[in-house]
């Protein structure tokens, strides 16, 4: 029978542009999280789109009520004694707060890298068809990303390594008090 370690739940929010990296983080925290026996959830905001709304479009309406659904799932599951690792570009500020008022055991992680170089990291070809004008409403080229005002973790994609951002998170969980002290360090023995 796997141990399951005992820690508190915990809504871990990565927002940031298409392309700045938040899935990849988001992928080695749950597996770290995961490898020591943790409850984790991961809600990646294009798997939620195909399934819990998909009948939601692009614009601000449908954009803050996709934010509120996962905020609302979260919720339940960090309620629960679930750590949910959430990557959604969430562009709009405003839904992102209230949502962290909903939740309250919640921590803001902004995956920052400049447009420039999420647009060479994209290999969907998204942000080209975007400035073709092929897609409308894409946040960073025709909808506006407000970035988080007082993030408790900024990860600089474009300036640090994976590991340098996955260290920042687990520091910040562990400052928290949502993973006991040292937690990382103990992976590693």
């Amino acid at each position: 029978m796997e141990q399951i370690m005992q820690h508190r739940g915990v809504t871990v929010w990565f927002t940031g542009l298409s392309g700045a990296g938040k899935t990849t983080i988001t992928q080695a925290v749950a597996t770290e999280l995961r490898n020591q026996g943790c409850r984790v959830e991961v809600l990646d905001g294009d798997i939620v789109r195909e399934n819990l709304t998909k009948g939601l479009g692009f614009s601000k309406a449908d954009r803050d009520e996709n934010i509120r659904r996962i905020g609302f799932v979260s919720q339940l599951l960090t309620r629960n004694g679930v750590i949910v690792l959430v990557s959604a570009i969430s562009p709009y500020r405003a839904v992102r707060e209230e949502v962290r008022g909903k939740i309250g055991q919640f921590v803001e992680v902004y995956v920052n890298a400049p447009l420039a170089v999420c647009e060479q990291r994209d290999v969907k070809g998204l942000y080209k068809k975007a400035r073709a004008g092929e897609i409308q409403q894409f946040t960073g080229i025709s909808d506006p990303y407000e970035p988080p005002l007082n993030p408790e973790v900024e990860c600089r994609t474009d300036l640090e390594t994976l590991d340098e951002s996955v260290n920042k998170v687990f520091a910040a969980l562990e400052e928290m008090g949502y993973l006991p002290i040292h937690f990382r360090a103990k992976m590693a023995v």
